[in-house]
């Protein structure tokens, strides 16, 4: 029952993707300006991502040594 429930949804939303790309909303965008914030704002969010991301990995590296320096080395 769930495998059909999850298929029939599959399929409903596989149909109704390619109708709301279709929509005249991004030639309403474009024709206003809007799309241009519209790009920057998704890559302003990716470039927050991103820079988190390489924060996030400077920080764990820096534990990673931390944990490292004061294991002894002879662990096996």
């Amino acid at each position: 029952m769930k495998k059909q429930i999850a298929l029939l949804s599959y399929f409903l939303i596989a149909q109704i993707l390619p109708l709301a790309a279709q929509s005249a909303d991004t030639d309403f965008m474009r024709s206003r300006g809007k799309i241009f914030v519209v790009v920057a704002v998704i890559a302003a969010v990716f470039i927050g991502i991103v820079l988190f991301m390489v924060f996030l990995e400077r920080r764990l590296t820096k534990l990673e040594n931390q944990i490292n320096e004061h294991e002894p080395t002879d662990r096996r």
